[in-house]
């Protein structure tokens, strides 16, 4: 490689002002980066804040490694390095229990951990925050929900993206204000995911005034959503939790709901003609179909699909139907014949219609031409 040059001649690499050799350095992996802060001091400043900018933290705990130690040790870090607080911008902890264990072992001492750390980085932009096991285990403290021993007493004003939750069962200790609390201090959040909270929150009528994407159980979003610019829905658990009674107040969002996702609950029939009637003018649509409930699809195959051209017609902007999610095991790989016969069938029901993935994941769009091609 030739040698950088300016009108003085050639310029090395350590003659680079601080802003380019951070981006020259941005290409590198963390592994890379960590070698390249041995280098001498100025490459350590540089690197380091790389590699701080960014932290993903997965561990799996076990009876014989019950503690988190790649958490614990980042903790400690962050305590030596505060002149690192302001290059962090994203922070992803992930914990999950080895299935063959039985946990037992209380996280709480590292939940109040992590929440001392997570006090001082005010710069954050994105936290995703699962707890896995931490609780499951019985706790004699105070009743509070592991992440909320996390949040207690943070502030976050440049929160963009965040994702909170852990294992939950039947009995474990529910949400509490604490996460409220948490949410109507973050101002500027977007995007908000929380997989385990199974019912309202009491938020303030201006909280959250930019929210445009949740992830979440029926009950929450229905709570969440009315006044909200939220486009973009996922809802969690059974199709069952969504009702005649929290279903319309998730149409109450202060902007049309543009985008919704089914695919982390098995649909029936029922569900979809309801979101058909309540949600006319969704672009985009991702199902995971309940096809278990049909005796037909057994002897059928994918023909039994033809009954949702009735749904379809009802959504008058729908571009994207994406069935991929659903479970086709035992069944095969779906014949092209018979997917164009069906595209062209809900190509008529709903005219706005440009893009149908089948569960088999093969994909079909409608062309310039007027006609169905498959990808």
């Amino acid at each position: 490689m030739a040698p950088l040059t300016d009108t003085n001649g050639p310029v090395t690499i350590i003659a680079l002002p601080n802003e380019t050799l951070c981006a020259i350095l941005l290409y590198f992996s963390p592994p890379t980066l960590t070698g390249i802060a041995r280098v001498s001091q100025r490459f350590k400043a540089v690197a380091e804040r790389l590699l701080y900018s960014s932290i993903h933290l997965n561990e799996t705990l076990s009876e014989s490694s019950p503690l988190p130690w790649k958490t614990l040790r980042w903790c400690e870090s962050m305590r030596q390095r505060a002149h690192l607080i302001e290059a962090t911008k994203k922070l992803q902890i992930r914990w999950q229990a080895d299935l063959r264990s039985t946990f037992s072992q209380s996280l709480n001492p590292v939940c109040v951990q992590i929440s001392d750390v997570l006090r001082l980085l005010v710069f954050l932009e994105s936290l995703e925050i699962f707890l896995g096991p931490a609780n499951l285990a019985p706790s004699h403290d105070e009743p509070i929900h592991a992440i909320e021993r996390v949040i207690r007493g943070t502030h976050l004003p440049l929160l963009r993206h965040c994702s909170l939750g852990a294992e939950w069962t039947k009995g474990v200790q529910p949400y509490t204000s604490v996460l409220s609390s948490f949410l109507a201090s973050a101002s500027a959040l977007r995007h908000l995911k929380l997989p385990d909270h199974l019912a309202g929150l009491d938020l303030p009528p201006g909280a959250l005034p930019s929210l445009s994407s949740f992830r979440g159980s029926a009950d929450t979003a229905a709570n969440l959503l009315p006044g909200r610019p939220v486009q973009a829905l996922a809802l969690v658990g059974q199709d069952s939790d969504v009702t005649r009674e929290n279903l319309p107040r998730m149409t109450l969002t202060s902007v049309p709901l543009r985008y919704l996702d089914l695919s982390a609950m098995s649909v029936r029939p029922l569900l979809l003609r309801n979101v058909s009637t309540h949600f006319p003018t969704l672009e985009r649509l991702r199902v995971k179909l309940a096809l278990r409930h049909t005796l037909h699809y057994a002897f059928s195959g994918i023909r039994l699909l033809a009954g949702l051209s009735a749904v379809l017609s009802a959504f008058r902007q729908l571009e994207l139907i994406d069935l991929s999610p659903t479970d086709v095991d035992g069944v095969g790989r779906a014949d092209a014949k018979e997917e164009l016969v069906l595209v062209r069938e809900w190509g008529r029901a709903c005219p706005s219609l440009r893009r149908v993935i089948f569960p088999s994941e093969t994909e079909w769009e409608w062309q310039a031409e007027g006609t169905w091609a498959s990808c």
